[in-house]
This record gives C-alpha cells, sequence and structure tokens, in this order.
C-alpha cells in the first residue's frame, strides 16, 4: 500500500485515513527523509494526527536538487505541436531547482513574458543514487523510483521559442509546483503506473485529460538512456511529459508552409504576434488546478491549486 508524504515548513507527515501523524526524524531534505524508512513507518501507524486541512503545505521535493525533464514525450502532445510520435527522440532537458514551489504557492509571470503556458507532469523522485551506467530494468526500477509526485512544468514559451533554449524559459522561481504529496509505492503498484491520468484545468475549464498510455518513453526506457551520462541522487527530480491540451499548438499546415518561406526572425515574430492572440495562455488571476491519480483512485498523487499572479 502506498505511502503519502507531507512537508511543512517545520516538519514532515504521513497522511493516514485519521488525518496527518508528523514523521519523527531529523530528515531536512527529501533524500535525507527516504532514507529514514522506520521512522515514515511509524509515523503511518501512528493515532496521534492532526487534520489535514490544518497544514500549510510545501513542496515534498526540497531544493537544492536535479530536475531533469523529458521533452515531448506523450503522443497527443507531439501531434498537437506539429512533430510525428513515431519519429520523435527521447530528449531531455534541465531545470533549476530554484523553480521547485509548492503545490498551493502562486505562479509569477515575470514582466518580460507575454507567453505563460502549463504543463501537468508526472515527477519520479529518486531515493537512492543512480550512479552513470546503472542498470536499469522493470524489476528494479523502484530499487531507484521510491515515489511520484504532481509536478506542473511552467514554461515562457515566447523565450524558449525565440531563443530555442528550455533553461531559461523554465527556470524561473515558481515555473516547477510540486505536490502536494510525495506517494511512495510499494514494488508490485508501479505496475499501475500506465493507469495513472494527467488532468489540468484552468478556471475550472478541463484543459488536459490523457493517460499514461499515451506516454511514449517509459520511466525504464527514459532512466536506461538518462543514466548514460547523468547520475541521479536520493531527492532528483524526473519530471516524465505533458499530454494535449497546452496553449502552445502548431499552426495549420498551409500557414505552416507560407511561413517556412519567410525568413526566420520575421517568421518568429509573426507566430509570436499569432500565438499572443491565444486566450488558453495564462493570465493574472487564472486558477490552475493539476492532478494525477488512477481512475479507481487506488493511487493519487493529490490536486496541486495555483494562482497565476503577473509582476509588477
Amino acid at each position: 500500500m502506498s505511502t503519502s508524504i507531507l512537508r511543512t515548513a517545520d516538519a514532515w507527515w504521513v497522511a493516514t485515513p485519521a488525518g496527518a501523524a508528523k514523521v519523527d526524524t531529523q530528515a531536512t531534505t527529501t533524500g535525507q527523509l527516504l532514507a529514514d524508512r522506520q521512522a515514515i513507518a511509524a509515523a503511518a501507524a501512528d493515532s496521534d494526527t492532526v487534520a489535514l486541512d490544518s497544514l500549510t503545505l510545501l513542496s515534498p521535493v526540497t531544493a537544492p536538487c536535479r530536475v531533469v525533464a523529458q521533452m515531448t514525450n506523450f503522443a497527443s502532445h507531439v501531434k498537437d505541436v506539429g512533430m510525428n510520435p513515431a519519429t520523435v527522440p527521447l530528449t531531455f532537458f534541465r531545470k533549476s531547482s530554484g523553480s521547485i514551489s509548492g503545490p498551493y504557492d502562486e505562479v509569477i509571470r515575470p514582466a518580460h513574458v507575454r507567453l505563460l503556458d502549463y504543463e501537468v507532469e508526472i515527477g519520479l523522485v529518486f531515493g537512492r543514487q543512480m550512479p552513470v551506467g546503472t542498470t536499469v530494468t522493470a524489476d528494479n526500477l523502484t530499487d531507484y523510483v521510491a515515489g511520484l509526485v504532481v509536478t506542473n512544468d511552467i514554461s515562457a514559451r515566447d523565450l524558449q521559442l525565440l531563443k530555442t533554449q528550455f533553461y531559461e524559459s523554465k527556470s524561473y522561481p515558481a515555473f516547477t509546483p510540486v505536490g502536494p504529496t510525495l506517494v511512495l509505492l510499494e514494488p508490485g503498484e508501479f505496475k499501475r503506473f500506465a493507469d495513472l491520468r494527467l488532468r489540468l484545468s484552468v478556471n475550472g475549464e478541463l484543459r488536459q485529460n490523457t493517460t499514461v498510455a499515451d506516454m511514449i518513453y517509459q520511466p525504464v526506457q527514459a532512466l536506461q538512456a538518462l543514466n548514460r551520462f547523468q547520475r541521479l541522487d536520493a531527492g532528483d527530480l524526473l519530471l516524465t511529459g505533458t499530454p494535449a491540451g497546452t496553449a502552445l499548438s502548431a499552426p495549420p499546415k498551409p500557414i505552416e508552409v507560407l511561413a517556412s518561406l519567410l525568413p526566420p526572425a520575421l517568421k518568429w515574430k509573426l507566430f509570436l504576434d499569432r500565438q499572443a492572440g491565444n486566450p488558453k495562455y495564462l493570465q493574472d488571476g487564472d486558477v490552475i488546478e493539476a492532478a494525477v491519480a488512477t481512475d479507481d483512485a487506488g493511487i493519487d498523487l493529490g490536486t496541486q491549486r495555483t494562482v497565476v499572479r503577473y509582476a509588477r
């Protein structure tokens, strides 16, 4: 049975049917907590609890840590941005862990950003070091991946497209809301990973709603490729991609063909001007709700609720 970990400013907690039980631990980081499984188990059995809604929750993944992300990893999203799922490569990029924020914190759009987008994703949280060259299989995956979290890969699309890079456009403070819970899975439960459904709504309008069955490169494949060059440590975070429904989408084919005949600078200016008229990009005061769970709620990572604010 899975264990749901919560974090506040002064403590770690385990969610139980009766409420939240405090973890008796000296851990200050996610990596340290995951090494103290005895304390987690004791809290899960503790009857001394507080009401869950009395807690002010922070991200259950602490910074600094490595934040790695998979690009265009859901077939529906790949098609939505005008690419072919059959030929899209397995690609990674990095985000600053300074972008990690809590599940109910505000998402701040920097003053120079025009096109702010959302991407609900499942985050894999590592429970032990995975050195470069580690052999990862379906049988030993849970030796390294301790649990799962809801994440939102907030993106400044105008910077991403204009500069053709990801690090800056996805690394501003509050650009990676995480939580509310870190769900530690038992080895057998990871078999249900493909049943998880990702949902994201903006102001109550459902924008993204797809299961992991749409994912192109599953965690075993991703980690087999990633650990050829990247060491991962306990507490590190891997975002596994987002389904269709983001604000960014490819232009219709006739427009795309005409644009290909234009000089690059003019092409991007026209594209971004067109995108600026897209009402799906996040606006000041928008409420984002992102959730991941199986349809039967057998595994439930919780729902994060964040409000967009424009920097003045």
